[in-house]
């Protein structure tokens, strides 16, 4: 009864304590595989082929539109000095660019004209208008449609006549002058708007302020203004230089005749060599200032220390003693 008793508890503890066998391989590579990729569908052979798509039918309607739309418009321009201006007559000069930019990010020249009133034919599409008159010049862009097409464009541009004359207004020989004109603003950023321009020619610009430099004889009489264009106005501008036009001659005694073949050089305070000529009478302009004066007459030098004042032309002797 006892050995019963025991076999039946060994069987329970058997039971309880046996542990968990793995499961079988095939259960863990169905967990693990990997689903293959589905293959692509392939085209039914027997289906028959779909037709090529047709080019739409053209119709001389369609050819209509199709050339209007490509062909050369009539294009006319004008241009005018301020906004209640009348249109300019001559004198402008018309350029007409493709709006957008080449690889080298220039815009292409379509087409120029020389005249007050433009007439031109451009195929519709966008561009970039300019017109100059004189040095006054305005961009804008231009829009070309079907059918005629207008543009007038207000360049907002004023006059300026330049002149110059010594202090004391003293006249100076339109020879001996010529002006520079800059754009405003500190040097290192002017540009240079028209140079060496006679003096008393009206200049067209645009409206605004620029920076004026008159040039009295080829050295250092310079002086330099800034000026105001106002839109529809001539402005009249005399600049005054401190300076004076100077000759000068190697004579034996004072008020002597001229020698000839002699080597001049004029040098500045501070030893700058600024004129340098041969001849018995050579002449210049300095600005006012204090100067040396060298005559050499083959291997003898002779000079003089000179004060140049504003003022009339004079001459400036140097006393030899050769004779």
């Amino acid at each position: 009864m006892r050995s019963a008793r025991f076999f039946a508890l060994l069987t329970v503890l058997l039971v309880v304590f046996v542990p968990a066998l793995p499961p079988p391989p095939a259960m863990a590579q169905e967990e693990t595989a990997e689903i293959p990729p589905l293959p692509r569908p392939r085209p039914d052979r027997d289906a028959a082929e779909a037709p090529a798509a047709e080019a739409p039918e053209t119709t001389p309607a369609t050819e209509a539109i199709v050339a209007l739309t490509s062909a050369p418009q009539p294009v006319t321009l004008t241009a005018r000095i301020t906004q209640d201006g009348t249109a300019i007559p001559d004198g402008l000069v018309w350029r007409i660019f493709d709006s957008v930019p080449d690889a080298d990010g220039e815009m292409s020249l379509v087409a120029k004209a020389e005249a007050g009133t433009a007439t031109l034919e451009l195929p519709p599409g966008e561009y970039v208008v300019h017109v100059a008159y004189g040095q006054a010049q305005i961009s804008e862009s231009l829009s070309v449609a079907p059918g005629p097409n207008q543009k007038d464009l207000i360049l907002e541009a004023g006059a300026l006549r330049l002149n110059s004359a010594v202090t004391g207004d003293i006249p100076i020989s339109p020879a001996q002058l010529r002006f520079d004109i800059f754009t405003a603003g500190p040097e290192a950023s002017r540009a240079m708007v028209a140079e060496n321009l006679p003096p008393n020619e009206i200049v067209t610009l645009n409206a605004g302020t620029y920076h004026i430099v008159s040039h009295f004889g080829p050295i250092n009489a310079v002086v330099r203004a800034d000026l105001r264009v106002e839109p529809g106005q001539l402005t009249d501008a005399t600049l005054y230089h401190h300076a004076s036009e100077v000759s000068f001659k190697l004579v034996s005694e004072e008020g002597g005749e001229a020698i000839a073949d002699v080597e001049w050089t004029v040098k500045t305070s501070d030893g700058t060599t600024i004129f340098s000529e041969r001849g018995a009478f050579p002449s210049t302009v300095l600005a006012e200032g204090e100067y040396l004066v060298l005559a050499k007459l083959g291997e003898q030098v002779y000079n003089r220390e000179v004060e140049v004042q504003p003022g009339s032309p004079r001459e400036i002797e140097v006393l030899s003693s050769i004779y």
